[in-house]
């Protein structure tokens, strides 16, 4: 798998977009199409249900030499050997967390941390916490954050400007944007609605990681 410092497109599996279509088979048509990193969105699964969709996706993303990513849940994430999880900042912060140690302990199957940002003390937070990446969002209103109000071009600047960490702009980007993000400063983005939506995936893929830098 490739640094974080060397990735450029962050796509998804969420279980809310994917049609009735297979999960795994997405997984692959994401690799297939370009992605840097894959992550697994469940939200409102259960436990069990994200704990088979991943060990599913899993060997299709370690085939592809791509970074599986995972969703809120640390625990499966442990327990099934995933190289990153990504948890919110109410998720790991208010959980009474201060450092990503204290879920890495001394298991070296679960090395990498991402965690999301809304405003700059955020970002700041999550870097002196120790993630491996922070994900800078969301930049445009979109509908897999409801009622969580847009950061704007401005946090985009502020991260390109102060972040010395792998950052990734994240929420409504899509190709009709993605020329403002990136004379914003952003080099890496995360795409959701744009690519699930595609009835090519793969495609919708390829065309938007030939135009990140």
């Amino acid at each position: 798998m490739k640094p974080f410092a060397d990735c450029r497109l962050y796509a998804f599996v969420d279980t809310a977009q994917l049609r009735g279509q297979d999960p795994a088979g997405v997984a692959r048509r994401l690799c297939d199409g370009g992605a840097d990193l894959v992550q697994l969105r469940a939200k409102g699964d259960s436990p069990e249900t994200i704990r088979r969709l991943a060990a599913d996706i899993l060997p299709v993303t370690a085939a592809a030499g791509v970074w599986f990513v995972l969703n809120d849940h640390w625990e499966i994430g442990r327990e099934l050997g995933v190289p990153c999880v990504h948890l919110g900042q109410e998720d790991f912060f208010d959980a009474g967390r201060t450092h990503a140690g204290q879920l890495r302990g001394n298991d070296a199957r679960f090395p990498a941390l991402g965690l999301s940002s809304h405003a700059p003390a955020q970002a700041e937070r999550a870097v002196a916490a120790g993630a491996d990446y922070v994900a800078v969002g969301p930049v445009f209103p979109t509908g897999t954050k409801p009622g969580r109000p847009a950061v704007t071009l401005d946090y985009v600047r502020w991260a390109a400007a102060n972040l010395r960490v792998p950052w990734f702009a994240i929420g409504g980007i899509h190709g009709g944007n993605l020329d403002a993000v990136l004379e914003a400063g952003a080099t890496r983005v995360c795409v959701v609605s744009a690519i699930l939506g595609a009835e090519d995936v793969a495609g919708a893929c390829r065309a938007l990681r030939r135009r990140l830098p």
